[in-house]
């Protein structure tokens, strides 16, 4: 049961497996399907078994968690989940078709070579069917290292309601994730030849070409400034838009408008998301776990590999009026 497992900082240093995985394995979530405790994971039991509320009106301070050396050892997973949920608060799931973990610094993606024929040609009776080829890529990517240091001493910390300690650090994981989606989004404007507006000022017309250079895949997010995000929104066409109960707009022909402060004012980015790009992973989000667990907080390191690789040719379209 899960009062009966055995916590250790060695939970968080066993090979390919992390500590939410250890927990599991040692109190499987299986054993309490149909029980009071069926909603919880794993790492959520060890909460409830050490009584630290993380949130709501009992919610408690940090220093809950150090109350017994095995209590201690749950403070990173918390610090990483925190950190995490941030990361997904950002607007990176809008950008990737797929992610990839790999075991390395260093990842080789595929090319597609279509350049046979068309899709429309058509084989007779004994011929020979069009190839797609699917090869290794020329040379591999690097997966950049981002990562921030929070430093706070525990003496400050401790007294820390739960709660609102978390949302510093899912602050710091969500900006930590921008940093990161404004790599993406440079990977993608590098990717395809930029068109030019319509006319001298942007425009409806320029949203409706942009949905036009979309031809095999259909244009499914429009990422611009929050400048231009403002510019489109004011546009007569868009008066009758009302934002959904997540705040998302979209544009009259279905595709989501998200605002990035990444870009220049003078970029807009279309794609197809399901098509567009690979993020490829080279570790989960890392901490000093040791350190944590030992009270040991003035410098939390957070960390984590990511890179990416363009996709379907055909699935992003820019258009930058610099």
């Amino acid at each position: 049961m899960f009062d009966s497992v055995k916590l250790e900082k060695g939970m968080y240093h066993l090979a390919n497996t992390t500590f939410a995985q250890a927990l599991e394995a040692a109190d499987p979530s299986e054993a309490y399907v149909g029980t009071p405790l069926a909603a919880l994971d794993a790492y959520e039991r060890q909460l409830k078994r050490f009584d630290i509320h993380i949130s709501g009106p009992a919610c408690d301070c940090v220093e809950k968690f150090f109350t017994t050396t095995e209590s201690a050892v749950l403070f990173p997973e918390f610090v990483r989940r925190a950190v995490k949920q941030g990361m997904e608060e950002s607007i990176l799931p809008e950008l990737t078709a797929a992610t990839s973990a790999v075991n390395s610094t260093c990842y080789k993606g595929f090319t597609i070579d279509e350049s046979d024929g068309a899709y429309s040609a058509t084989t007779g009776e004994g011929g020979n069917l069009k190839v797609t080829t699917i090869t290794e890529a020329a040379s591999p990517i690097t997966l950049d290292k981002y990562g921030r240091v929070i430093s706070a001493s525990y003496e400050i910390v401790r007294r820390q309601r739960l709660d609102s300690f978390a949302v510093a650090l899912r602050a710091i994981g969500r900006k930590l994730a921008g940093a990161i989606a404004a790599k993406a989004l440079a990977k993608l404007k590098e990717s395809v030849a930029a068109i030019d507006l319509t006319g001298a000022t942007l425009s409806y017309a320029d949203l409706a070409n942009l949905y036009g250079q979309f031809t095999d895949f259909d244009m499914t997010t429009v990422v611009a400034s929050p400048k231009t995000v403002a510019a489109i929104l004011a546009m007569e066409q868009m008066s009758d838009r009302v934002a959904d109960e997540k705040g998302t707009v979209y544009l009259p022909f279905g595709a989501k408008l998200i605002k990035d402060a990444s870009l220049s004012d003078t970029t807009m980015i279309g794609l197809a998301k399901d098509y567009a790009l690979e993020c490829v992973t080279g570790s989960d989000v890392l901490l000093e776990t040791d350190q944590l667990i030992h009270c040991q907080l003035d410098r939390i390191a957070v960390s984590v590999r990511v890179g990416f690789v363009p996709l379907m040719r055909g699935a992003v379209a820019v258009v930058d009026w610099t």
